[in-house]
């Protein structure tokens, strides 16, 4: 049985359907990147597994047990499991590093001064970041700003690790710094991680495997040499960067139904 599984879920947005019919099994350990341009809803899909939106039809299930109608405090067990890395690192401003990644634990936990402030030291190591703890998030670079996110997160020992564009607006050289914190962390905690992106070097860099999302469904699910050697043009065409011409468009949007 998978950890994680969608199972023909739909929604909408008013007039815009975002998914028709989603089916993903995503398994315990495994790091899948979810691949699709902007817009698809591969954030919303992550918005979905944490309860932060409902699905208008169908189910999702974590270690076997459905989300959805979850009372609130059965959802919020469920939380504990997941942790999210926001795209913006949402760091508080008029905290100090420490304060940031001690916040969650001081909030869900029933820690001493001592027990948290190890639990601090141990994350900022594990992204790489001793000895920043007394800094303001103002004087760290994107790059930094971000690893405080994801040290705050994993502090909480979560069991899943969920990453929305964790290199947005980053240089190469930060970018190849947290794929590297990304594949280390998995190797250190045993945690299953899901990615979303549209970043390709990221997604080749951290996956087991990858699943693309179009029109409202997942179009490709296979493994990164898989999909570096796909003979489907719709995933071809993204994963290359290649527009296609607009009088081959809808071939390819035929092709991939």
């Amino acid at each position: 049985m998978a950890l994680i599984e969608f199972h023909g879920v739909d929604k909408a947005f008013g007039p815009k359907a975002i998914y028709t019919g989603l089916n993903l099994a995503i398994e315990q350990g495994e790091a899948l990147t979810i691949l699709g341009g902007s817009g698809v809803g591969k954030s919303v899909m992550l918005k979905m597994l944490i309860g932060l939106l409902k699905p208008d039809r169908g189910d999702i299930t974590f270690d076997g047990k459905s989300i959805i109608g979850m009372k609130s405090s059965e959802l919020a067990r469920v939380r504990q499991r997941i942790g999210m890395v926001f795209q913006g690192a949402a760091l508080f401003d008029s905290l100090t590093v420490r304060e940031n990644v001690a916040y969650g634990l001081r909030e869900h936990f029933h820690m001493n001064e001592t027990e948290i402030s190890e639990r601090v030291d141990w994350a900022l190591s594990l992204v790489g970041l001793p000895g920043v703890e007394a800094m303001n998030p103002a004087d760290l670079s994107g790059g930094m700003r971000k690893r405080v996110g994801l040290a705050r997160t994993i502090a909480l020992r979560p069991e899943v690790l969920l990453y929305d564009e964790p290199t947005t607006g980053l240089d190469p050289i930060n970018t190849t710094r947290i794929n590297n914190v990304i594949i280390s962390l998995k190797a250190a905690l045993s945690v299953t991680s899901i990615v979303v992106t549209h970043d390709m070097k990221t997604a080749f860099a951290v996956s087991n495997r990858l699943a693309m999302v179009h029109k409202g469904r997942i179009v490709a699910s296979g493994t990164v040499e898989e999909f570096r050697n796909t003979e489907n043009p719709l995933v071809h065409n993204f994963v290359t960067g290649q527009a296609p011409e607009d009088e081959d468009m809808a071939a390819l949007m035929a092709r991939s139904q």
